[in-house]
């Protein structure tokens, strides 16, 4: 375990954060079982390979993550703990993707297991399910996380799962008695836990069984044809439908921390019941709220809404992903692309404020959690709202030209020595063409607004050399404040003599100058911009040629 401070090890009793929460209820679980002390930990993360990986995937492998480092601080580092990411690959494909390239090519293959589909992709995988399982453990890798990867199909097919399924068919019984309340009277007619793979089609089947024989460890049933068929339960002949299956793996493997989305919520009872009939102990179950779209639809693998994992990473980095993951798990979020900016600069003023905080605060800051407890060296003030204006305003496309700009206000920065920033200024020379560049809407200015924007440029060009953000952000309040349209009698502090400024003089410049509806603070836009070369962006607008130019 890595060495904490003194300080961090005095504040961990009191720390609030949700994953320290967590850890201390899966700790008391522990003291309850007869060997909790001395068992290596098992966390385990699910996903199910139908479609590719999704930020929902993600989530929970981040926060699970979170909470096995709150655990291992919380028991300062005097227990074992392992954590598995589960592919349920052996699942049948029960209906084709959306955003596979071609449906058609798949159709031969349905309710074939996930395994033995062939890869739509390029055939560079064995098959479907091993090209989904390759996509999540690429991202996994590529953020660093500390886990173990399992199939399905190679858990069930060598035989580590056989001797917990031999125990489901001695308690077939006790299986269906959990089983049968839960599905209507149609269902319960031909439910049975068991799903055989066909040998004649390959396919997974939903059919009842004829027999079930405990003793010789083999179920019965008719295949697609009607021929009475007898398979053992064991490598990999059936699998198990998706619930019992849930409470199998957890007594089979000995999970002790488990979480998953609300619609596995109503469910949960059920799963704990299987696990606990095969001879299991349920683990401690996290339960977070789904994620939507931008419309509040749920986000779905096979519909592909919302935002993938790699079209967050190639707008922002991991790190803001991991702290929209962070923030308020049991609450639903809306998920889609607008919301990047806002978590890149989010998680920036989180890292600039961790080293300035005690121990107690930084237990509650997001970044020491999405850092296992080491977040990096806050590298520049400059938040990627600013840095998307600033690609804007310049129509600059090459990231020197924009460290150029960069060094205005950082003299001899270089991509080399903040090799964040420079990732941030790609990201947003690709945010800002695929999102902000489209939905650009500049519009002339009216009389009142040309005289205050002419009148910024003039008291912009009599600004002192070296005039900093807040020397900058000084004028433009107080060309505002001289204008009746934006004086602002209500603002804290205003009086007659010194009225405020209201924001409608900051919206008619990002509608007039920059084409948005709301920007940066514009004191440190000019000074990143330059002042000359505001004073020409103030130009062009006046004259009509950025308005023109979006037409």
């Amino acid at each position: 375990m890595t060495t904490i401070s003194a300080d961090i090890a005095a504040a961990l009793s009191d720390a609030k954060a949700w994953p320290f929460e967590e850890a201390r209820k899966l700790i008391k679980r522990l003291d309850r079982l007869p060997d909790g002390k001395e068992k290596t930990v098992l966390f385990e993360t699910g996903y199910g390979p139908s479609g590719l990986p999704h930020i929902g995937t993600f989530g929970e492998v981040a926060r699970t993550s979170m909470v096995r480092h709150a655990f291992e601080l919380l028991t300062e580092g005097k227990r074992k703990t392992r954590l598995i990411c589960f592919s349920d690959d052996m699942d049948g494909m029960r209906k084709i993707p959306d955003n596979v390239p071609d449906k058609a090519f798949l159709e031969p293959h349905l309710h074939k297991p996930l395994t033995a589909v062939p890869d739509p992709f390029g055939g560079n995988f064995a098959s479907f399910g091993d090209h989904n399982n390759a996509m999540l453990r690429r991202f996994l890798d590529t953020f660093g996380f500390q886990y173990e990867f399992a199939s399905a199909t190679e858990y069930y097919k060598s035989g580590k799962f056989d001797a917990m399924l031999l125990r489901a068919a001695e308690r077939y019984d006790a299986i269906m008695a959990v089983m049968l309340p839960t599905l209507g009277a149609e269902r319960q007619a031909t439910y049975s836990p068991f799903l055989p793979i066909s040998p004649q089609t390959g396919r997974v089947l939903y059919v009842p069984m004829k027999n079930v024989d405990a003793k010789a460890g083999t179920v019965t049933f008719n295949d697609e044809d009607g021929t009475e068929t007898t398979l053992p339960v064991t490598g990999g002949n059936v699998k198990l439908q998706w619930k019992p299956d849930f409470g199998m793996r957890w007594a089979a493997l000995g999970v002790d921390f488990e979480m998953f989305g609300k619609d596995h919520q109503t469910n949960a009872v059920i799963y704990d019941k299987i696990c606990e009939i095969l001879g299991g102990v349920a683990p401690h179950h996290f339960v977070y709220e789904l994620f939507l779209d931008e419309q509040g639809q749920k986000i779905s693998k096979s519909k592909g809404n919302g935002v993938t994992m790699d079209q967050w990473l190639d707008y922002a980095t991991p790190e803001s992903l991991a702290l929209y993951m962070f923030q308020k798990p049991r609450e639903a979020k809306r998920l889609y692309f607008k919301m990047i900016p806002q978590k890149v600069d989010e998680y920036l003023q989180f890292l600039a404020a961790f080293p300035k905080q005690d121990a107690k605060q930084k237990l509650e800051n997001p970044v020491y959690h999405i850092h296992s407890g080491h977040p990096p060296a806050a590298e520049l003030p400059i938040s990627f709202v600013l840095l998307l204006n600033l690609v804007s305003a310049s129509n600059a496309h090459d990231k020197s030209v924009l460290w150029g700009f960069i060094r205005r206000i950082a003299p001899g920065a270089t991509p080399q020595e903040h090799p964040l920033l420079d990732h941030l200024v790609g990201y947003a020379i690709r945010y800002y063409d695929d999102f902000v560049k489209p939905q650009k809407k500049f519009r002339e200015a009216d009389a009142v607004e040309r005289a205050a924007l002419q009148a910024l440029s003039d008291a912009l060009g009599n600004a002192p050399a070296g005039a900093n953000a807040q020397d900058l952000m000084t004028i433009i309040y107080d060309i505002g404040r001289a204008v009746p349209r934006y004086q602002d009698l209500n603002a804290k502090g205003a009086t007659p003599e010194k009225p405020g400024v209201s924001n409608a003089w900051f919206n008619a410049i990002y509608q007039v100058l920059l084409g948005e509806e709301k920007g940066p603070r514009f004191g440190s836009f000019v000074e990143l911009y330059g002042i000359e070369n505001t004073r020409k962006l103030i130009a062009d607008a006046l004259a009509g040629k950025l308005a023109a130019a979006a037409a």
